[in-house]
């Protein structure tokens, strides 16, 4: 009696392998091919930060340009009350008389002068009193400083007339040899040395307990000629054509507008 041979209910482990990898057709994933399988893709996140900066950026900018544009306007309403509260005029300036006692140029180009300045202000305003710092004077012939003077700070009441006196002098002024040559010519001129008068100074306003800041002025008169005196007399200068005109000075830094 042959003896039968019956397979095992376990199959090769090799076999079974081998099956599978054949029936699948490819091999087992690595653990590097794991990794990267379960690995989440790289997404670069938004930086909010900077977003943010700009954001509170821009919002500071337009609450400024918003408190500026305020600010303006509050100015042009109060300057508009002002206006026609007080209906405000610029002081007006005159040469009332100007004597030459001398004037010579010394043969190493030094300058020598004096001069008598009467010069008259008045305060048009019903309701305004200004308050003037000391006042600088120069007396210049076509852009030459021939002469320098003073007058004291003083209070400008309303609807007031004030006369202004200085005594404008020059005494070992040295020149360049453009403005002696330049000043000589003028001197020998038949129609008298041409002069203009500038006035540097600082004044507020008064309202009844209000006081504005300082703001800087300049008066400019032209149109004035005198002669040469002829020994010790002083000689009266022509003012009758002069014109005095005031203008605002405002310095910003090293600048004055």
């Amino acid at each position: 009696m042959t003896d039968r041979v019956y397979p095992s209910a376990k199959p090769n482990t090799a076999n079974g392998t081998a099956v599978a990898a054949a029936g699948n057709g490819a091999f087992p994933a690595t653990k590097a091919q794991l990794y990267g399988a379960t690995r989440p893709a790289y997404r670069p996140q938004p930086h909010h930060r900077r977003r943010n900066g700009r954001s509170c950026c821009c919002s500071c900018c337009l609450w400024l340009i918003l408190l500026v544009i305020i600010l303006l306007l509050i100015v042009a309403i109060a300057g508009a009350v002002f206006y026609v509260l007080y209906r405000p005029h610029r002081p007006a300036f005159s040469v009332s008389g100007l004597k030459l006692s001398y004037l010579n140029v010394t043969s190493s180009s030094t300058l020598n002068s004096k001069f008598d300045l009467n010069i008259t202000a008045k305060n048009p305003n019903k309701k305004l009193v200004f308050i003037y710092s000391p006042i600088t004077i120069s007396i210049l012939s076509n852009d030459v400083d021939i002469g320098d003077g003073t007058v004291p700070s003083f209070v400008h009441g309303k609807k007031n007339t004030t006369l202004l006196k200085a005594a404008i002098t020059s005494s070992g002024r040295a020149l360049d040899s453009a403005s002696v040559s330049g000043l000589k010519a003028d001197m020998k001129n038949k129609n008298g040395l041409p002069l203009k008068i500038k006035l540097d100074t600082k004044v507020k306003a008064k309202m009844g307990g209000f006081k504005t800041p300082k703001i800087g002025i300049r008066v400019s008169c032209e149109g004035i000629s005198a002669t040469l005196p002829t020994g010790k007399t002083a000689a009266t200068a022509s003012t009758a054509g002069a014109k005095c005109k005031v203008d605002v000075r405002v310095k910003i830094w090293k600048w004055t507008f």
